[in-house]
């Protein structure tokens, strides 16, 4: 990661390589792995999961000395007094060796010992001096036995040094390590838009075309005049047939239908006090059916077998939602159960709608909380601020890089 420039024998620190071009190196390290990955295991692996681990395989450990665990050795030595000016030394072109002694000062540390060599943006004319030993700072300290040195003002004016140089460092790697997500998510994410553009390029050739292993499996379903589900690509003899995936903005619109659906509840609440699930979940099939245009050979929104609100491309599901009333955790985790069974597409959209009635709102959202986050299949939270409903990632059953996208609604039904 970091190169080696000048010889470090003579124990200088902070002036063997440019950090500044040390972290660009390992920006371009993460850019380029992105670009020699298999291009099947890139589609294939969640973006997401990949750009975590990009971001950690590349993220760098600023240098941190662990002074609480410093010790000190000594021992005898010979040293050198040719330049001692206490001395009188006729000839100084050769050695002038006497018994002495050598004080070592061990500081372990924390972090890549690589960096002792990196000078940052800022930094002076004299450089610290110490020597590296595996993950220990080492400062040697020589003196004739008949002249002895007072270490401890030297040792503590060289960490002064050491530690301003760490302080300058810190904030450059700081910044780097907080780069590394976006950098990873634009590497991925421009590579998997050249592949799937090839794909696409290719299957709209209207001839057959050789299919590869590094075929893309995925595309998004376009947003034009709201259609939730459009055709496919042009045919092709090809065997390749893309996975469909509902666009972000679709799916917060049938979301922002649902939600809308509270006021009307709230400006009547006599008309839906007795209301059951299956009464509640017709009034949402009404109002998504009116926003978003189905296919010629049927209604986009219907109902199918346990599942409450269901759109289908192909022979496939791209959006399923769940009614259900709140009977509490394990009904609501076998609600998520339903949903894992049916979602069986990469980048699938899902939700479910809580129906309260009678349980405190606040109890509610902390149980339906938990119990997503406690589901196996559970793999992140998303930073969605709601004041009564929650988002998360989850992975399909069997394959943890297909995900689907859980947005979880809790309304208030009048009792």
């Amino acid at each position: 990661m970091f190169g080696r420039g000048i010889d470090k024998s003579r124990g200088l620190l902070f002036c063997t390589h440019d950090l500044s071009q040390s972290l660009r190196n390992t920006a371009d390290e993460l850019r380029r792995e992105v670009e020699s990955l298999d291009a099947n295991r890139l589609l294939n692996t969640a973006p997401e999961d990949l750009k975590n681990y990009l971001s950690g395989k590349y993220r760098i450990e600023p240098i941190r000395l662990l002074r609480d665990q410093w010790y000190a050795d000594t021992r005898e030595t010979q040293v050198d007094v040719r330049y001692d000016r206490s001395r009188w030394i006729d000839d100084t072109s050769r050695p002038v060796m006497v018994p002495g002694e050598r004080v070592e000062v061990h500081v372990p540390f924390k972090g890549e010992a690589e960096l002792f060599y990196a000078q940052p943006n800022t930094w002076t004319t004299s450089p610290p001096r110490a020597v590296i030993e595996t993950q220990e700072l080492v400062l040697r300290y020589d003196s004739p036995a008949d002249a002895p040195r007072e270490v401890r003002p030297l040792v503590d004016r060289a960490l002064t040094e050491i530690e301003q140089y760490l302080g300058w460092q810190r904030g450059m790697i700081d910044a780097h390590n907080s780069d590394l997500p976006a950098i990873a998510a634009q590497a991925i994410e421009q590579r998997r838009t050249r592949l799937l553009a090839q794909s696409q390029r290719a299957a709209s050739l209207g001839i057959p075309v050789r299919r590869r292993d590094d075929a893309p499996q995925t595309y998004a379903i376009p947003t034009a005049r709201k259609k939730a589900a459009p055709a496919l690509p042009p045919a092709s003899t090809t065997p390749f047939t893309p996975e469909p995936a509902w666009a972000m903005e679709q799916y917060e619109l049938a979301l922002k239908i649902m939600q809308d659906m509270t006021l009307v509840m709230e400006r009547s609440p006599d008309a839906f006090k007795t209301m059951d699930e299956e009464a509640l979940r017709q009034h949402f099939l009404v109002q998504l059916n009116g926003q978003f245009e189905g296919k010629a050979t049927g209604e986009t929104f219907n109902m199918a077998g346990k599942t409450d609100i269901l759109l289908r491309e192909g022979e496939r599901n791209v959006f399923i939602a769940e009614c259900k009333f709140w009977k509490g955790s394990k009904a609501f985790g076998e609600a998520i159960e339903q949903l894992l069974g049916y979602a069986t597409w990469r980048d699938g959209k899902t939700a479910i709608l809580v129906f309260n009635r009678g349980t405190e709102t606040s109890t509610v959202l902390a149980s339906v909380d938990a119990t997503a986050k406690a589901h196996t299949n559970f793999k992140r939270a998303v930073n969605w601020p709601h004041e009564s409903g929650f988002r998360y990632v989850f992975h399909a059953n069997g394959d943890t890089n297909r995900e689907l996208i859980l947005t979880v609604l809790v309304f208030h039904v009048p009792k």
